[in-house]
Order: structure tokens, then sequence, then C-alpha cells
């Protein structure tokens, strides 16, 4: 029961993330903004990270309906779950490349447009980390990978938004490249943690 209600919840959170994914990126792109890009980016791998958790719940719930079937399903959960903490090790790298490479070759941003585009993001985070909310007692490592991911890109918005409205009131242009610097190695961390905690169980390991 557990599995099929976490199944629908990530459902929804990839559909909700998908929007929000090309809005952030387009406004990123149009108003300049490296916090914001690299909020885009980042939410563009957690719908194909997120999707991989909702087909794996998918394929649980087929396994667990197939007579046939004498393996442990609940190993597809770790599986998925240290997937994604890969993807997320992987963007948090490319979000920290971009972001230094900012700090070198400044450019001028759209803060206005930038912030707004970052609050609304921020919201739909929210949302989503309502949704995929669980008992940790309980939870497997895919559902605590789906909301890894989405608490990743909340903290990514909340940087971009102190660092772009500190850019635009002191006219300090690199506090937005610090913003996303700072999201990727608190990131970094989380996604190391992910992995070692799925791979103990993928090798059955106490």
């Amino acid at each position: 029961m557990a599995t099929h209600n976490h199944e629908h919840k990530t459902k929804w959170v990839v559909m909700l993330t998908a929007v929000t994914m090309v809005v952030e990126i387009i406004f990123g792109l149009t108003t300049r903004s490296m916090a914001l890009l690299a909020d885009g980016i980042h939410m563009g791998s957690h719908v194909f990270a997120i999707g991989l958790s909702w087909l794996a719940y998918v394929m649980v719930r087929r396994l667990a309906a197939n007579q046939d079937f004498k393996g442990d399903s609940g190993k597809i959960l770790s599986l998925s779950g240290y997937s994604s903490g890969i993807m997320l090790l992987i963007f948090a790298f490319v979000i920290l490349v971009g972001a230094v490479q900012r700090l070198y070759h400044p450019s001028v941003i759209l803060y206005k447009e930038a912030i707004l585009v970052a609050v609304i993001g921020l919201l739909i985070n929210i949302a989503s980390a309502f949704l995929l909310h669980h008992d940790h007692e309980h939870s497997d490592h895919n559902i605590r990978a789906a909301y890894l991911h989405v608490i990743a890109d909340a903290l990514t918005s909340v940087t971009a938004i102190i660092g772009l409205t500190g850019a635009m009131i002191w006219n300090i242009v690199w506090l937005d490249a610090l913003g996303a610097i700072i999201s990727s190695f608190v990131i970094i961390r989380w996604s190391v943690r992910l992995l070692k905690d799925s791979g103990k169980v993928l090798l059955d390991m106490e």
C-alpha cells in the first residue's frame, strides 16, 4: 500500500517539476542569471531522477503481481535511489563548474525577473516536498532519493533568491554565483550519503 502511495506521489511531482524546469531554464537564459539557470538545469536532472523513481515503483508493483518472480523487488528501489544519487552528484559538479566560471566572467543580470521565477520555483519545490514527505522509519531509498532531489532544488532556489537580492541591492554580481557554489557543496554532501546508504543495501551490508 505504501509503495502504491509513493508511486502516485512521485508521478505528480514529476509533472510539477517538468513544468517548472522549462520555465526556469527559459528565464535563466533570458535574465542571464547563473543561479536561476543552475536551478533550472538541476531541476531538469530531477525530472529524470524522480521519473526514474516513479518507474521503479511501477516495476515493483508489476513484479509483485507476477507469480513467477522470486527475487527481491525491494532492491529495485535501492538501485533507483543509488542511480538518483549519482545523477545528483554529477549535476552538483556541473553547477559548481558553471558558477566558478561565472565568477571570472560576470554578466549583466535582470534581477527582478530572475527573483520572481526563483520564488515560483521555490513554491513548486515546497509543494513537491509536502507531496513526498514520508515516515523515515518506513521509507525506502527510492522515495528518500526523490525527496532529497526536491529539497536540493528548494535549497538552490533559496540561495538563488538570496544571492540575486543581495547582488541587486549592493550591486555585487558575484553573489549570484556564490549562491550556486554553496548549493552545489550541500548537494554533493547529500548525494554522497545517499550513495553510501543505498549501496549498503545493494551489497547486503548491515
